[in-house]
Parts: structure tokens; sequence; C-alpha cells
């Protein structure tokens, strides 16, 4: 091996890597542009994306092969070897985690998602992305110093010990992660819906990495850890297609049997006219003990709560007023006492 090397192989190697780089720049700037005149030739956008990605990720590759065909030519001596394969694999190791990350955002956010996916999945799902980068580079140091010499295994043995302690001492926080992430992949709910935890309903307005934030009827906010929402029954009003309305009314046992038979048909039309209404049932269901009780049973079909009212409202008053036109009574809880007369007669004086 020579120890003095003669200036023409600097000139050389210098030269190499000019040219080398020239070239690599030329792909960059000219080459790898023109590309994209070919895929407006396809519908599907597939090509689109991998054209971009190689004029974001090639030339840093390009650029490296210049580098490392001129430094090859010059035949260092050992240091000047092992000092070169270090700066090699430092750029090799920060191009491939770049080019690796630019392919996982692709297949989450292009292929999984789509172009129109969910936004706020999307905002979620991008707050998690520095962590996959964290993860990347991890295997990508561990890679570099296994193939440098250092005991790999010895390393991810103290590592885990360490993950260990570190999980017990975080193992609430990282059971909240554990379930935002339940909540973003499973969807129980989401921004803007209204729920019920328990005996708390409100409306969702922020699920972050630990806790979940409501705004309740009355005006305050409810924060949630997502562990308690991902181990309760969730009850989400936002998914409720139609809405189940069940009551009973009862009228007077004076009331004629005519007009008992009438209440059913009656209260089928007044529900069948409301709009947003679908009648199911009205029967007439049992001797109350100061009453004779009717069932009536329909569906709103709407999932808001302040249609549902008026819907109700509107088929009460109707009710009502059907009942004071056939002049039935509505009952009400009362009491009739009956005095036998005596047998006894009066006594006299």
């Amino acid at each position: 091996m020579e120890q003095n090397m003669p200036w023409e192989r600097y000139v050389t190697a210098a030269l190499l890597w000019a040219g080398l780089t020239a070239i690599a720049w030329a792909v960059k700037r000219w080459g790898l542009p023109r590309l994209k005149f070919f895929t407006l030739k396809t519908s599907n956008t597939f090509d689109d994306h991998v054209i971009e990605g190689l004029k974001t990720h090639l030339p840093a590759f390009l650029y490296l092969g210049a580098f490392v065909a001129a430094v090859h030519s010059l035949n260092l001596p050992v240091g000047g070897a092992r000092g070169v394969r270090l700066v090699v694999a430092l750029w090799l190791l920060w191009a491939c985690v770049r080019a690796a990350n630019g392919v996982a955002r692709f297949f989450i956010f292009q292929v999984w998602l789509g172009p129109r996916g969910d936004n706020n999945l999307t905002l979620k799902i991008q707050s998690l992305t520095p962590f996959l980068t964290i993860l990347l580079w991890l295997a990508g140091l561990i890679v570099l110093l296994d193939n440098f010499g250092f005991k790999i295994s010895a390393l991810i043995a103290g590592l885990g010990i360490g993950g260990v302690a570190v999980a017990l001492a975080s193992q609430a926080i990282l059971g909240d992660l554990f379930s935002y992430l339940a909540i973003l992949f499973d969807k129980p709910f989401e921004l803007g819906d209204a729920i019920i935890v328990g005996d708390m309903m409100g409306t969702v307005e922020n699920i972050g990495i630990k806790t979940t934030r409501l705004r309740s009827i009355s005006g305050e906010q409810l924060v949630f850890s997502n562990t308690d929402l991902t181990g309760s029954r969730v009850r989400n009003f936002k998914r409720m297609q139609e809405r189940r309305v069940l009551f009973r009314l009862g009228v007077v046992y004076d009331t004629p049997s005519d007009r008992l038979a009438e209440i059913p048909q009656r209260i089928r039309a007044i529900v069948e006219k409301a709009g947003h209404a679908r009648f199911d049932r009205a029967h007439f269901a049992a001797f109350g003990p100061s009453s004779l009780d009717f069932e009536v049973v329909y569906f709103v079909l709407s999932s808001d709560y302040n249609e549902y009212m008026d819907i109700q409202q509107n088929i009460n008053l109707a009710i009502k007023k059907e009942f004071d036109a056939l002049g039935i009574s509505f009952a009400f809880p009362t009491q009739t006492i009956h005095i036998a007369p005596s047998s006894t007669p009066p006594a006299t004086s």
C-alpha cells in the first residue's frame, strides 16, 4: 500500500468527484423533472408520487455515489479509510431514514387514508409521525452500530431493562397513549359527537394524547383520561339515526267504550301528520288504579335533540286538542270513597 500518494491521484479523484457530482446535479435539475411528462399520459396518481419521491430522495444517493467513487480511487491508509467509512455510513443512514420516512408517509396518507380521507383523522396521525421518525432513526442507528462492531445485544438488553423501568414509572401515561391510539383507529366517537359517559353528557371538543375534553350541556368542560373512556360504556347520540319514543297516557274510567276504541287510530293519525316521525303502535294497555292506560310508541327520524322535542311537543298538543274535541278527559290520581248506609236505625230518645 502506498504511504505517499502523488498529487496526480488527488487531482484525478477531485476531477472524478466533480464530474460525477455534475452528472448527479444534471439528473436532479433536468433528468428527473422530464419524467413528469410521462406521468401525464396515465390517469392514476401513483406514478406522480413515485416521480416526486425520486426527485426528493434520489439526488442524495447520487451525490453519495460520486463521493464514494472519488474516495475509492485514492487508496487511502487505514485511518483515513475508517474516517471515510464513518462519513459514508452517516450519510447513508441519513438518506435511508429520510427515504424510509417518505415511503411510510406515502403509504399512510396517500394509500391508507387516501386523498379524500377524514381530515380529523389525518391531523391526528400527523401528530404521531414524529414518533415514526424517531423509531426509524433508532433502527438506523442500531444497524450502524452493529456494522461498526458494537455489541448490539448488550445495548438492546440495557435498553430493555431501562425501558421496563420507564414503562413502570409512566404506566398511566402509556395507558392513556395506547387508549388514544384505540380511539384514533376504532373511532367510538369523533369531534362534535354528543356522548354520555356514565352519568355525564357533553359534546366532544378535543381528543388529546392523554385526555379527551367534553363541553357539557350546562357549559362547563369535562376532562376524561383516555383510559377511562376506553374502559367505559359510551353512548354516542351522533351515531343515532332515529329516536324511539314511548309514553303512556290515561283517560278517566267514565270514558265510553266507543271513544276508547277510537283513541289508537286518532293517535296514529296525529303521529303520521307530525312529519319526520314514524308511527309504531298505540294500544289500550292496562286498567290503572285511577285511569284507563294507553301505551304509544313512535320513532323520530332524526338524531337532533331539539327537533325531537319539537315533534314531541306538537304531537302532545295535537293529542290534547283531539281529546278536547272528542270530550275525552285525561285522568289524574283520584280516590272515590263509597260510604255504605248504616243498617242500624238511629237511636230515639
